[in-house]
This record gives C-alpha cells, structure tokens and sequence, in this order.
C-alpha cells in the first residue's frame, strides 16, 4: 500500500511596496470615477479660481505696483503664478473634507476588512485629488492666457521650464493635500474638515508674494512671507515663466526659489504623509 503525499503550493508573499502601489491606484481609481459621476464637484472647484483671476485682473490690475510698475499688463503677468499656487494649494480642504466624509459614513471601516495596505486609502485618496488639480491647473492656464497672460514677458524661457513650473505646483498641491489628509482624520464631520482646512490656508496664501510685492510689507511681515513655503514656490514659477515680480530679496528661497520650492516640498509631504498614516492606523486600530 503506498502513500499519497499531497504537496500544497504556498503562493509567495507579496511584496510590500508592489502591494501598496497597486491598492493605492485602486483606491485613486474608485475616487476618480466617483468624481466623474459628480462633475458639479469639478465644475465648483473651477469657479473659485476663475473669480479670483477675473477679480484680481480687472479691479486690482490697474492700482497694484510691481517692480515699479502700475501696468495691468504687467500685474496680469506678476498674478498668474500667485493664482496657480493658490488654486492647487485651496484643493487642501476638499481633500481633507472628502476624507472625512469617507470617515463619517463609514467607509473606512469597510476598507478594513480587505487585506490591503493601510496607507493605501489615504495614498489613493489625495493621488485621485491630484489628477484633479491638474485638470482644473490645465483649464485655469487657459483662462489666463485669453485674460493676457504670457510666459517669456519678463525674459526668455522655453517649454521645459514652464512644464517644469507647472510640476512644481503639482507636487506643491499633492504635499498639502496631505496636509488636508490628517485634518479630515482628525476630525468628525465633512463640515468641520472644510472649516478647519481653509482657515489656515488663508494667512498661509495672503501672507505671501502671491499678490503683492513683499517689498512694501513692513519688515517683519516681509521675512515671513518670504520663508513662506507657499512663496518660494510661487517665486519659483515667475523664474521659471519669466514672469515679471522676481524678487530681489536676500532671503535664501526668493534666491533659489526652485530648489527651496522642491525642499519645502518634499519636507511637508514627508512629514504630512507619516503623520496622516499613522493617524489612520491609530483611528482604525
């Protein structure tokens, strides 16, 4: 009589990093077919921006002064950048209001019974938030164009520098989007994340080079708008747009303001990013 051995085939495990990333797009997929069905939450996410380029451009326009300047061409120039930053940093509260809404239904509770990686929720999250930033930064770029904006006003530049700049608010956008991650963990309703994620965004916008020139600040509100994060960055897309409103400031970023916009960066997404996870991980305990 002879035995039978059975030989049972254990599948490898799988690799952790490979199994984040593959969740995390299934995530990020799930969100952005939930936002095609909605196009009133793309179409809201437009209005704002436009106002503020149209507000900014025809009743300021003619009373800001820039580099001397009180040319409405120029400020439509020296704007745009400020506009640009503003519009993927603002996508901050959606971000952490739709996380919270997530939260409050539930749905992370579902999430927890399928065997995926944990950070990819909040990971597919704000990547499905950043394709949004991006079509809402490719409709505003050609709302400034028909209002006057031009890049290479200011000096030359070329494709690859203004592609560049335009990476440069997207990682800008996708940091703060996690920023809106941890706020809508922390707290208990949609309402609450979308309070609590704009009155910080603010000061953070306003005290800048967005709109102004820091040059007519007092001097110690000039010093925090240009160590502003927010600033360097925008700073960085008038280099690279050649636009006007390059600030002569001894300030380290206004100085190299593309590296301190990528440093700025990666920092808050960083830290933003550990601090988000590990608030899930608590919360889902």
């Amino acid at each position: 009589m002879s035995a039978v051995t059975d030989t049972v085939r254990v599948a490898p495990a799988a690799n952790p990093v490979s199994q984040s990333i593959r969740d995390s797009l299934v995530v990020a997929k799930r969100n952005l077919i939930r936002m095609s069905r909605i196009p009133e939450m793309i179409i809201y996410g437009l209005i704002q921006p436009i106002m503020f380029v149209v507000l900014f451009t025809y009743v300021f326009g003619g009373s800001m002064q820039i580099g001397g300047s009180t040319s409405a061409v120029d400020y439509k120039n020296f704007l745009m950048a400020g506009i640009f930053a503003q519009t993927v940093t603002f996508a901050t509260a959606s971000s952490g209001a739709g996380i919270a809404d997530d939260m409050h239904k539930g749905l992370i509770d579902r999430f927890r019974s399928l065997p995926m990686a944990r950070g990819a929720v909040l990971t597919g999250r704000t990547l499905a938030d950043s394709v949004q930033t991006a079509l809402t930064l490719v409709v505003l770029a050609v709302v400034a164009l028909l209002v006057g904006w031009r890049v290479g006003s200011d000096g030359d530049t070329n494709l690859g520098k203004v592609l560049g700049a335009f990476g440069l608010l997207l990682l800008l956008g996708y940091a703060f989007t996690w920023i809106g991650a941890l706020i809508g963990m922390s707290v208990r309703t949609p309402e609450a994340a979308t309070s609590s994620g704009l009155i910080w965004l603010f000061p953070v916008t306003f005290i800048s080079n967005a709109f102004v020139d820091t040059s007519h600040m007092t001097p110690w509100l000039r010093h925090i708008a240009e160590w502003n994060p927010f600033s360097a960055t925008v700073q960085a897309c008038r280099v690279l747009f050649a636009n006007p409103g390059q600030s002569q400031s001894d300030a380290w970023p206004m100085q190299h303001p593309v590296w301190a916009s990528l440093i700025y960066s990666i920092l808050i997404l960083v830290v933003f990013r550990t601090l988000a996870v590990r608030k899930y991980r608590s919360a889902t305990a």
